[in-house]
């Protein structure tokens, strides 16, 4: 029965299951077992909620409301009610109609939803557990064909585990060139730039969890230790689903990593952790699909820490999921996921071929890979690919997808073929971060402090990173991996994404520009925000080739100017400031060097001197400075004025210490350079005693 449809059914496409591996089968369920199943329908829009990939990459952000995506991708009526007559007809009951989810969730008996589904359910015993299971495909009614694209629940296996690695010292083998350490989330984020002055006020941080859970008491126990305020935490139910601590060394260990490193990075921002019952594909696709259109806590952001090889997973899982992705590309959602913790083979042990992870494979999800990261004095000393396979801490994932195409933003990326067979597909990771357990995340979990590492630290970090950014932007990001490519030469000059070239993950390498161990890099975090700023506010200018004409406008010629970008912070005579008083920094265009300013030489071509040339001059300030101004500013440069042209910043310390100023110059979305300025804050007690010993 369950590979031959009956009359009038016909197969589910992509809903073949393979026997599980590392179980035994021990009988067939008990046929009255209760079951929920979630049907999932086809999308009744013909255009792809998140727009033409390669169009407008420039303006990452929404592309739809929430009503017009209600209104447009949501299921059709008469789909609904087709699916509603097969559950009766079938003695099933709808538990739950979801159009904007495009789910119905259907229950009834093991026996029911065999002879409903043509298939036969066994029961299964694994080392965790046991688990419902199925071989061969689903069948569904010939009039259902084409309107249900997937079925989820019937086989409940354990389909996605968490990404992370506890730092364990027995398993590292002594070696002079390492020293293991740790970091807070605050660290990490100050070694990757994150700007500073924001907290993710106004945003919601999602998270997947498949199990697992925390207490508030570890939580505030963290925080305070970080000397932070603890983040507004939430539990989402999924499924029945529910924050279920208890277990240190299992799911909890997950949660509370990702609650404290994206709730480190990001406290001002509400976190909202949807709690699936377990690791099935349906409780993971309704996890997701239920935060992506969860209208109450409405995330900007997803992280998802939890995966497994793509060829684990049915066709039917990850197109579903798939879809789910789009809508949140269309409706300004970034989701960042983790890309594995077990090199390039992904911890397949059947074949000895490479394999990417899903879902950090969708071309709609940012995917993070892992990197060790050293530091001394606050400052980054090296960064290298995560590769601890010889001691079995594992390593970063990454490589080519089988199953997804490479996308047209990866076009220019130099992907590499898949070394299994040389096709070409989508290239994983799209950006890295801090993921040695050697070099790991300090957590407090179950009242227990422990070091934990893994690409599962990566996501939330990244996570976390993007609620800053929407935060300042007053705009989610949402879609951010065309943008990310189609200016990787501009972000990587600017330093707003860190090349990381040493190392590999197995069978891949690491070597300047994209790689499928780190991606385009790791996060220069502040640099990274100046660069989206900049994309968001600079006027759209024309793309005309030296002479070429363009409508109502007279044929122009180029013209070569040399410039100085110069800044110039007013501070006390012996390079100073004090403590509680407000200061200048003018930062502009001139076009001769000046002895009073830091300069920078500048070289612009432009076809009419005549006219204004525009640029956008962006202010970072150390963190005991707080600025009194905003910190963008629109320069209109007029190349026949010889005069300088500046605009001007206001800042204030509030705290004595080394300091920093740092001014980035961008023209055309390009940036052009940065002028940094150090001087040493103090009280006025300290600069009285200076003087006097003068």
């Amino acid at each position: 029965m369950a590979n031959i449809p009956p009359q009038g059914f016909t197969r589910l496409a992509g809903s073949e299951r393979k026997p599980p591996a590392n179980a035994r089968q021990i009988g067939p369920v008990d046929p009255n077992e209760r079951i929920e199943v979630s049907v999932y329908l086809r999308d009744p829009a013909t255009s792809n909620p998140a727009g033409n990939m390669s169009e407008d990459v420039q303006h990452p952000g929404p592309r739809m409301t929430r009503a017009e995506y209600t209104a447009t991708h949501s299921a059709a009526p008469e789909d609904l009610a087709k699916v509603e007559t097969f559950a009766r007809e079938h003695h099933l009951t709808v538990v739950e109609t979801d159009p904007i989810g495009r789910k119905v969730v259907l229950a009834g008996t093991a026996a029911e939803m065999m002879t409903a589904f043509a298939t036969e359910l066994q029961s299964y015993e694994y080392e965790g557990g046991t688990f419902r299971g199925r071989t061969g495909p689903l069948h569904i009614p010939n009039e259902l064909d084409q309107i249900v694209v997937g079925v989820f629940g019937l086989d409940n296996r354990p389909q996605a585990r968490p990404h992370l690695r506890r730092y364990d010292a027995k398993n590292i083998p002594p070696r002079a060139s390492v020293t293991p350490t740790s970091y807070t989330p605050l660290q990490v984020a100050q070694l990757y730039d994150f700007p500073p002055g924001l907290d993710g006020s106004g945003q919601c941080i999602a998270l997947i969890e498949l199990g697992g859970g925390y207490t508030d008491k570890d939580l505030n126990t963290y925080f305070q230790q970080l000397g932070i305020p603890t983040p507004q935490v939430i539990s989402v139910s999924v499924d029945g689903g529910h924050n279920s601590p208890g277990d240190p060394n299992g799911a909890d260990g997950e949660v509370a990593l990702d609650i404290e490193v994206a709730g480190g990075v990001a406290p001002g921002a509400r976190i909202a952790v949807y709690f699936a019952p377990d690791a099935s594909d349906r409780s993971f696709i309704d996890a997701v699909t239920q935060a992506i259109h969860d209208t109450t806590n409405n995330p900007s952001v997803i992280s998802i820490s939890w995966g497994a090889p793509e060829v684990d997973w049915t066709s039917q899982s990850m197109q579903t999921m798939d879809q789910a992705f789009q809508a949140a590309a269309g409706l300004g959602i970034t989701v960042c996921a983790a890309a594995g913790d077990s090199g390039s083979g992904d911890g397949v042990t059947t074949d000895q071929l490479a394999h990417v992870d899903f879902p950090a494979s969708d071309p709609f999800v940012l995917g993070c890979g892992g990197t060790r990261l050293d530091s001394a004095n606050n400052k980054v000393t090296g960064e290298v690919v995560w590769n601890e396979l010889a001691s079995n801490e594992g390593a970063t994932g990454g490589g080519v997808s089988d199953v997804f195409g490479r996308p047209t933003w990866q076009a220019n990326a130099q992907v590499p073929p898949s070394i299994n067979d040389h096709h070409v597909g989508r290239g994983v990771p799209d950006v890295a971060g801090n993921a040695n357990p050697l070099t790991g995340y300090q957590v407090y979990v179950d009242g227990q402090s422990t070091l934990i590492g893994g690409t599962s630290a990566v996501a939330p970090l990244w996570a976390g990173l993007i609620a800053l950014m929407n935060q300042k932007r007053k705009q989610a990001l949402g879609y951010l991996n065309p943008f990310l490519y189609q200016n990787y030469q501009q972000l990587l000059q600017s330093n707003a994404l860190r090349d990381v070239t040493t190392g590999n993950n197995g069978g891949y390498s690491a070597g300047p520009g994209w790689d499928a161990c780190t991606g385009l890099g790791t996060p220069g975090g502040s640099t990274l925000l100046a660069s989206l700023i900049v994309s968001d506010t600079s006027p759209e200018l024309e793309k005309l080739t030296p002479g070429a004409e363009s409508p109502g406008k007279r044929r122009t010629k180029e013209f070569q100017l040399s410039l100085f970008a110069t800044a110039r912070a007013a501070l006390e005579e012996d390079n100073r400031a004090l403590v509680g008083k407000t200061y200048s920094v003018q930062a502009g265009i001139f076009q001769s060097k000046s002895e009073h300013f830091e300069v920078a030489p500048l070289v612009l071509d432009v076809r009419n001197i005549d006219e204004p040339i525009s640029f956008d001059i962006l202010l970072y300030v150390s963190k005991n400075i707080k600025l009194a101004t905003e910190w963008y500013k629109h320069l209109r440069y007029k190349p026949r004025n010889p005069e300088p042209q500046f605009v001007e910043f206001t800042f204030q310390v509030i705290v004595s210490g080394p300091s920093s100023l740092a001014t980035y110059f961008y023209h055309d979305r390009r940036w052009l350079r940065t002028i940094e300025i150090e001087f040493d804050a103090v009280e006025q007690s300290q600069l009285a005693t200076v003087s006097s010993e003068v």
